[in-house]
């Protein structure tokens, strides 16, 4: 896969492209769906493929104090569109002069610039300041620039409807599992190993806490998770925890700590990556660290019957294991 930026442009006037644009932010399901019809479009017309999409999302610069957290960053968003197989991703800075672009602008620009010959639109997809254009409008705007424009299937599977503000919301609800089936994949926090309180060690569970994470990523709900641990180039099971500890009376700071299941390799400052898989219980003040310790135990117990199962169903990602 070919990156281009908006400063580059296609040499070769042989080279047509055909199309989509979008966000492309968590990778779902419907994204899945409108890149498998885009190359279904470049096939029957024997163009190369290219998905265009943005660095940042378009609300940071409309309306910055409403800007939606990102289900994954801009390298793990680059990575994802690259497992699709395109040939080509457009990636564009989405700022104030871009946002002023009229849809006829915009196409005229990728025509132009990038070859594109062919849009495919998704489902419900509109682009341009002029939001409210039509499908019909847009494909009239296109055959004037010499760009075919065609909509892409709606996604129906059986996690119908999908979209990035529908994860978005059951991830924030704490409803990752759901949000796995709305994605295709879990989703994923990866930061660094940082230095904590060192308080889990003392009870039977010792915890990296997990920071320098992208601040631009939404965190899921307050509470306890059965994750999947990606740490010294291996996966492990865990659990983690996010929120405020109230049982040691650790303050209003939010920390992510996840305890990895038969491991104790020293990894202060190592990366670490941490896929969650179910959604335990919420953060609750228990009467003394013996009931702590004794909830913990169950925590461990179930989250292991989950993961086991889990990997079950994924032993090529998860072979390590």
């Amino acid at each position: 896969m070919r990156i281009l930026e908006a400063a580059d442009h296609i040499d070769d006037a042989g080279v047509r492209l055909t199309a989509t644009i979008g966000m492309f932010d968590g990778m779902h399901l419907g994204h899945i769906t409108l890149i498998n019809a885009l190359k279904q479009e470049a096939q029957q017309r024997g163009q190369a493929t290219a998905v265009i999409t943005f660095k940042q999302h378009p609300q940071q610069v409309v309306n910055p104090n409403g800007s939606p957290r990102a289900l994954m960053t801009l390298e793990k968003k680059i990575e994802a569109i690259r497992a699709c197989g395109p040939d080509y991703l457009i990636l564009l800075d989405f700022n104030d002069s871009l946002s002023r672009f009229s849809a006829t602008q915009f196409m005229a620009m990728m025509h132009d610039r990038f070859h594109v010959s062919t849009l495919v639109m998704g489902y419900n997809h509109r682009f341009g300041h002029e939001r409210g254009t039509s499908f019909a409008q847009y494909v009239e705007k296109g055959r004037a620039l010499g760009v075919e424009v065609v909509k892409a299937p709606e996604y129906l599977g059986e996690h119908a409807p999908v979209s990035s503000s529908i994860v978005r919301q059951l991830i924030a609800g704490g409803r990752v599992e759901d949000a796995m089936k709305c994605m295709g994949h879990p989703f994923e926090l990866a930061g660094k190993v940082v230095h904590g309180f060192h308080n889990g060690r003392g009870i039977g569970f010792p915890t990296a806490n997990v920071g320098k994470i992208d601040p631009s990523v939404i965190l899921p709900h307050k509470g306890a998770y059965a994750v999947m641990v990606h740490v010294d180039e291996a996966w492990y099971k865990g659990m983690v925890n996010i929120g405020n500890r109230p049982t040691l009376d650790n303050g209003d700071n939010i920390t992510i700590e996840v305890n990895i299941f038969d491991f104790d390799n020293d990894i202060y400052g190592k990366p670490i990556t941490l896929h969650f898989v179910r959604f335990l219980r919420l953060e609750f003040k228990l009467g003394s660290i013996e009931q702590l310790r004794a909830q913990l135990t169950y925590d461990k117990q179930l989250s292991n019957t989950i993961l086991d199962s889990f990997i079950k169903n994924q032993p090529l990602y998860y072979g390590n294991h």
